[in-house]
C-alpha cells in the first residue's frame, strides 16, 4: 500500500522530504494561490507576482495597517519650494542581491517605469516636471503643482507596486517583463532552483538591514526574518495541498475553497484564519475593444442577471459572514465605499429581463469567449458562475479555461476572438487595491493605458483627476459617489461582490503579517 507521503509525491506534489532537527525550523513550506507566472510585479499586475515582489525588492516607503506611508529603503525627504519639491536621501549602506550599492539612479528609473503602469503612479507623472538624481544617496520630485500624496503613492502596496530594481532591469520597457529577479528585499529568488509549475525558492538576504524606522503592520516597520529558506510548492490540486499542511509536508496553505476549509477546519494542529482583515473585491469584466461588449448597452444588460451573492458563496460557501455583497467600485469598509447608482444590482435577479435587455442592445449571437482559470479558488469560482450565467443568457459562449500564468499573459490580448483574443474574464483583487479612485487600476478608464479590458470613460477619469486635488476626506467621498454613478453607467467591469479570503497554516506559526502573504515577521515557535 502506498502512503500518504508516496502519493503526494506520485501525484505530482514535488515536495521535498522534510528537514530533520534544527533545519526544519529554518525552513517554511508555502503553497501559493497560483504558479508564478512571471517575475515582475510592475509589467504583470498579479497578486502571485506581487507577493514575490515583496520577497525580493524593496521599496523607498512602506505602509502600515492604517495605510499610512513610513520609510523604508528612505531614511528620509526634505520638502521644498510649498511643496514644489521633493528630495529623498536613502539609508547608507543599501546593496542589491548581487553585491552593487543601491543609488539613486536605480531609484529614478525604476519609478519611471512603475508612472508608466501604476494609475497612481501615473498621476504623479501627470503632476511632475521632472524625477532628478542629486547625488548617489538623493533624488529629487521637481513637480508642476502639489501632490499630497506623493509619499503615499510611493509606499502604496496596490498593484503594481513600486519595487527599486537595479537601474539595468527598470530600463526595461515597462510593458515587458524583466527576466532577473534581482533586488535589495530580505529575501533572495534562488534562481537555478526555479521550476516552473513545480517549486520556488528564496533564501534569507544576509546582507539585508532592516530600517529602524517607524510604523508597523503590512509593509512599514523592520522586515525581521526568522527563516533561512522558503519554498513555495506549486500543488494545483487544493485536496492534495490540503493533506500535506495536515501532515507537516507543507507549513502554509495561502487559499483554498469552502469545502477544503470545512475540512481543516477540523484539525487542531492548523489555524484558519482570513488572510486580510479587507475583504476582496471580484470583477466580471468586460473587453470593452472587441464587440459585443464594445457597445455599453450590452454591458448593461447584464445589471439584470448578476447576483453578487451566486458568485461569492461559489468562492467561500453560504456563511454570510464570508462574504459581502451590494458591493460597488470601492472596497467595502473603506473610506470610499459607498452605494449611489448601485439599485441596478439589487432586487431580484431576472435572466428573462437580461436576455430582453440584450437583444434590444443588439447582441445578435456574436461569439463570447469567457477567459477563467484552473488553478485560483476565487478566479475559478467565479468563471464557473459565470459560464452558467452566459449559458442561460443563451449568448454564442466559448470557455477557455487554463492555469493563471497562461491567463495572466493571454489577458494582454487585444486582438479579435479569432488572433485569440477575449471577452468576459473574472478575477478578484486585495482590498487594498480598490481603496480609493487612483490606487484601483481596474477602474482606471482611459483605453489603452488601462488594465486589461482597456474601458474609455473620459468621465470616470475626469472625476479620478479631480478627486486628486480633493480638499479634504468629505470632498473625497462626494466625488468617489460621483466617479461610482459614472463607472455604473460605462462599466469598465460589473462588481461581484467581496470575499474574506482564509488562508490556514500550522499553529506553531505565530506573528503573521495580516494583509496578503507576508514572509518577514512570521516564525515557528
Amino acid at each position: 500500500m502506498i502512503g500518504r507521503r508516496g502519493l503526494l509525491i506520485a501525484t505530482g506534489a514535488g515536495l521535498s522530504a522534510p528537514a530533520l532537527g534544527q533545519g526544519a525550523a529554518r525552513v517554511l513550506r508555502f503553497v501559493p494561490q497560483a504558479d508564478l507566472g512571471g517575475l515582475d510585479p510592475v509589467a504583470v499586475t498579479s497578486n502571485v507576482i506581487r507577493n514575490h515582489g515583496y520577497m525580493v525588492w524593496d521599496t523607498l516607503y512602506g505602509t502600515d495597517s492604517d495605510f499610512r506611508p513610513h520609510p523604508q529603503m528612505a531614511e528620509g525627504h526634505l520638502l521644498e519650494d510649498d511643496g514644489l519639491r521633493c528630495t529623498i536621501t536613502l539609508r547608507p549602506s543599501l546593496l542589491f542581491h548581487d553585491g552593487e550599492p543601491v543609488r539613486a539612479a536605480d531609484c529614478v528609473a525604476s519609478i519611471q517605469r512603475w508612472m508608466r503602469r501604476s494609475p497612481m503612479g501615473q498621476a504623479l507623472a501627470a503632476r511632475t516636471d521632472a524625477v532628478e538624481v542629486v547625488d548617489d544617496r538623493r533624488f529629487r520630485f521637481r513637480l508642476k503643482r502639489r501632490f499630497p500624496l506623493l509619499l503615499e503613492a510611493l509606499a502604496v502596496p496596490a498593484n503594481p507596486t513600486l519595487f527599486i530594481m537595479p537601474e539595468r532591469l527598470a530600463r526595461t520597457d515597462a510593458f515587458q517583463q524583466v527576466r532577473e529577479a534581482i533586488g535589495s528585499g530580505p529575501f533572495r529568488f534562488v534562481a537555478e532552483e526555479f521550476r516552473q509549475g513545480n517549486r520556488v525558492v528564496y533564501m534569507r538576504n544576509e546582507r539585508y538591514v532592516p530600517t529602524d524606522g517607524g510604523g508597523r503592520g503590512l509593509t512599514a516597520g523592520p522586515k525581521l526574518v526568522h527563516f533561512d529558506r522558503v519554498e513555495w510548492n506549486i500543488i494545483p490540486d487544493a485536496a492534495t495541498a490540503a493533506a500535506a499542511l495536515t501532515s507537516g509536508e507543507i507549513d502554509w496553505f495561502e487559499q483554498m475553497g469552502p469545502e477544503i476549509q470545512q475540512m481543516l477546519g477540523r484539525n487542531r494542529n492548523l489555524v484558519l484564519e482570513p488572510i486580510d482583515p479587507l475583504p476582496l473585491p471580484g470583477q466580471f469584466r468586460f473587453n470593452h475593444l472587441q464587440p459585443p461588449f464594445d457597445n455599453p448597452a450590452i454591458r448593461r444588460a447584464f445589471l439584470h442577471a448578476i447576483s453578487q451573492e451566486d458568485f461569492m458563496t461559489a468562492i467561500v460557501g453560504p456563511d454570510p459572514k464570508r462574504y459581502e455583497i451590494d458591493c460597488g467600485f470601492f472596497t467595502p469598509h473603506g473610506p470610499m465605499a459607498n452605494d449611489e447608482a448601485l439599485a441596478p444590482l439589487r432586487g431580484p435577479r431576472s435572466i428573462e429581463r437580461a436576455k430582453q435587455a440584450l437583444k434590444e442592445a443588439g447582441y445578435k449571437g456574436e461569439r463570447v469567449r469567457l477567459l477563467g482559470t484552473t488553478d485560483i479558488n476565487s478566479t475559478t469560482a467565479q468563471a464557473q458562475v459565470a459560464a452558467d450565467l452566459l449559458r442561460r443568457l443563451d449568448l454564442n459562449l466559448d470557455v477557455v479555461l487554463t492555469d493563471w500564468g497562461t491567463v495572466a499573459q493571454r489577458r494582454m490580448n487585444k486582438g479579435p476572438l479569432e488572433q485569440g483574443g477575449w471577452s468576459i474574464a473574472c478575477f478578484a483583487s486585495s482590498g487594498m487595491d480598490f481603496i480609493n479612485p487612483v490606487t484601483h487600476a481596474q477602474l482606471r478608464s482611459d483605453g489603452a493605458m488601462a488594465a486589461p479590458g482597456w474601458p474609455n470613460l473620459p468621465e470616470v477619469e475626469r472625476l479620478r483627476t479631480e478627486w486628486l486635488d480633493a480638499p479634504d476626506l468629505a470632498a473625497q467621498q462626494a466625488i468617489a459617489r460621483r466617479i461610482q454613478a459614472a463607472a455604473m453607467e460605462g462599466l469598465p467591469y460589473i462588481p461581484t461582490g467581496a470575499y474574506y479570503s482564509i488562508t490556514a497554516l500550522r499553529r506553531n506559526l505565530l506573528d503573521r503579517v495580516k494583509g496578503f502573504a507576508i514572509f518577514w515577521g512570521i516564525k515557528r515557535d
